[in-house]
């Protein structure tokens, strides 16, 4: 019996032996570096939104948040790279719809579990997408588009950031709304997608608002719809897809902070307070809101988490309905 006790005993003081360093570093944590990895080319909506708040998070949590671009697959690669680092908060994924809710439905094989391998951590919020053309596509409004792309079937085509993006899952339900069959043109981010197209490689493109709105000020890109629920005060005279009848376009492109499983507990809510405090700075909110940034969901990471749950359900079924394929 005493040699049972023992045993337990040793057992017992080994498990805290095990434990004791991981909260011990996550109570020091951070004490260098962060890496916070986006999916996607420099340029593009997530590249933009993660480098704002990257500044004002170096500030907060006292070392340098370093934003890297591992571009390709819908922002798979970057997310398969977290979903492999280990799990002591030094390398974070900009978390995205594209590769965290649509691409896993779409691709063929993705290296990672969407729902399992991942640490939600904080949501940030979600930017409309936004329909627009080169200047040299003979359409100024949704439905002389739709006339255009019936008359034309296949010929028509329009960008995306991916397979498995927004953009594509935005292309496709457009095309089965309004009848049409554009062909789609998936890139590796919204960079290179938006520079083709303003230089007319391709025709239009279902973008998130960052990487297009200053081409639409200038008039390199025309605006036709928005997929807000009502109308931006930063582009007051482009109309919704529900005022112009493309009704039940919910695809909504939201961004994120996740780390790889089994993150501690106590870093997890380091890292969400200080994304808290920097995205109420006023001066992120300058930055942002201005994006088409729309802040705000999902407040705490265990609502985050049933958020991510929820989104897999909903462009599972989405996927399937469209019948939307790796090209």
């Amino acid at each position: 019996m005493a040699s049972q006790s023992r045993r337990h005993s040793l057992c017992t003081l080994a498990a805290l032996a095990c434990t004791l360093p991981i909260s011990a570093m996550a109570q020091s944590w951070p004490t260098r570096p962060i890496k916070l990895l986006v999916g996607f080319a420099p340029g593009g909506g997530t590249d933009i939104v993660s480098r704002v708040l990257a500044t004002k998070l170096s500030d907060l949590l006292g070392q340098q948040v370093v934003v890297e671009n591992r571009a390709g697959a819908a922002g798979t690669i970057a997310a398969d790279t977290v979903a492999k680092s280990p799990s002591d908060g030094y390398t974070l994924l900009a978390g995205h719809a594209n590769s965290n809710a649509i691409a896993p439905h779409v691709m063929a094989k993705v290296p990672f579990d969407a729902l399992n391998d991942f640490t939600p951590i904080t949501y940030i919020g979600y930017v409309p997408n936004v329909l627009v053309v080169n200047p040299g596509v003979p359409a100024k409004s949704v439905e002389e588009l739709v006339a255009l792309a019936k008359a034309k079937p296949g010929v028509m085509t329009y960008a995306s950031s991916g397979v498995g993006s927004t953009q594509h899952l935005a292309g496709a339900l457009f095309n089965q709304i309004s009848g049409t069959q554009m062909t789609h043109i998936p890139y590796k981010g919204s960079g290179q997608a938006v520079v083709d197209l303003v230089a007319g490689q391709v025709n239009a493109n279902f973008d998130t608002l960052p990487p297009v709105l200053e081409h639409i000020r200038s008039g390199r890109l025309r605006a036709l719809a928005i997929s807000s629920q009502k109308r931006l005060p930063s582009l007051p005279d482009v109309p919704t897809f529900e005022e112009k009848g493309i009704r039940g376009f919910d695809v909504t492109n939201w961004y994120s902070v996740m780390g790889p499983k089994g993150l501690p507990r106590e870093i997890v809510a380091k890292i969400d307070e200080a994304m808290k405090k920097a995205m109420a700075d006023p001066e992120v909110r300058s930055k942002l809101e201005p994006q088409g940034v729309l802040f705000g969901g999902p407040q705490t990471p265990e609502a985050f988490r049933e958020f991510v749950r929820a989104e897999n359900v909903k462009y599972t079924k989405m996927v399937k309905e469209l019948n939307v394929k790796a090209d």
